[in-house]
C-alpha cells in the first residue's frame, strides 16, 4: 500500500521506496528509509501526509508520498 493510502493513526514500516536517485537520497536524508516504523498523523485529500517517525513529526507531499510503499500493523 502506498504512504496516501494510509489512514490517521495507522502504524506501520516503510517497505520500499521508488524513484530516481535524487527522490531517495532527499527522502532518506529526511529520516525515510526502509525498515523504520511510522505513524500516520493525518492524511486529508489535497494536503500533504504528515507522518510521525524517528520521534520526529514529518510533512510528506502527496506526490512523494505516492512513491513510498508501507506495510501496515
Amino acid at each position: 500500500m502506498k504512504l496516501t493510502q494510509t489512514k490517521s493513526d495507522q502504524r506501520g514500516f516503510i517497505h520500499a521506496i521508488s524513484g530516481d536517485a535524487h527522490f531517495a537520497s532527499r527522502i532518506t536524508a529526511i529520516g525515510i528509509t526502509e525498515g523504520t516504523a511510522f505513524q500516520t498523523v493525518r492524511n486529508d485529500r489535497k494536503m500533504p501526509v504528515l507522518v510521525y517517525l524517528r520521534e520526529t513529526l514529518i510533512a510528506v507531499n502527496r506526490e512523494d508520498a505516492e512513491r513510498i510503499e508501507v506495510e501496515t500493523a
